[in-house]
């Protein structure tokens, strides 16, 4: 079992700050708040304890990103074998994250992240065929789920798979926030089983959520104001980031 969270000030004003900060990168491209919460927390907590308090602020914010995009069912009928997929995955991984201890998982999710925001700001277009989704959308879910339940983060192969369907701007923010809600919820569901989330940490999440949403509608607001080329430079120009990230911070 986790300890308690300490109620130092300092602390929490380091938890706020993190999830004002994760959450704008969610609000400009779609995704960003458990890879830069996990990332940022994991230096004065465990990864199963930061996964924990990420609940809430998940399910809210992908609900709110899921919720505001430009058509729900056309997402949901394209994308549910690998909605599916997910949720095996990250079942089939449960208990992985308390089990990491170098952070050897973090370290390639990290460098993977690299490799795909540099091939992005090449220009280079990965393009998913039509007759492959029917039996590649399930694949990508089951890697993701298992990469979900070793890391709390949900990027990866996900957002590739996702970026590579074509989808526009805000069809693309809205099929991140149906994956990742998906992925939060599988991934809760193994944390309360394992006993890391409880009613105590559900309470101290939920008020993570505070900041979390002021962030996301700040970023948001910045979404609205930019051109769709602009917006594919942030995307991946943020993936190069948070990949970078996610290696020093496994390295160092």
């Amino acid at each position: 079992m986790l300890q308690p969270l300490s109620t130092d000030p300092t602390l929490l004003l380091f938890i706020a700050a993190t999830f004002l900060l994760a959450g704008f990168v969610k609000g400009v491209i779609g995704l960003g708040l458990p890879t830069i919460a996990v990332g940022v927390l994991g230096v004065v907590m465990a990864p199963a304890q930061a996964a924990a308090l990420l609940a809430v602020p998940n399910l809210v914010t992908n609900g709110w990103q899921l919720a505001t995009g430009p058509g729900l069912r056309r997402i949901l009928s394209r994308l549910w074998p690998m909605l599916a997929g997910i949720v095996a995955g990250t079942w089939l991984g449960a208990g992985l994250i308390e089990q990491q201890k170098n952070g050897s998982a973090t370290f390639w999710l990290g460098l993977a992240l690299v490799l795909y925001g540099l091939v992005g700001l090449k220009a280079a277009k990965l393009r998913v065929p039509a007759g492959a989704e029917g039996w590649l959308g399930p694949l990508v879910g089951l890697a993701t789920g298992v990469a979900t339940a070793a890391t709390g983060v949900f990027v990866l192969p996900a957002v590739p798979y996702l970026q590579a369907l074509g989808l526009d701007k805000d069809e693309l923010v809205q099929a991140l926030g149906l994956s990742f809600l998906v992925s939060t919820l599988a991934l809760s569901v193994g944390l309360l089983e394992a006993g890391v989330l409880d009613a105590r940490v559900a309470l101290q999440s939920g008020l993570a959520l505070l900041p979390a949403l002021a962030g996301m509608a700040a970023g948001a607001a910045l979404r609205a104001r930019i051109s769709a080329a602009s917006f594919r430079l942030c995307f991946f120009a943020g993936l190069l980031a948070l990949g970078g990230y996610l290696v020093l911070r496994a390295t160092g």
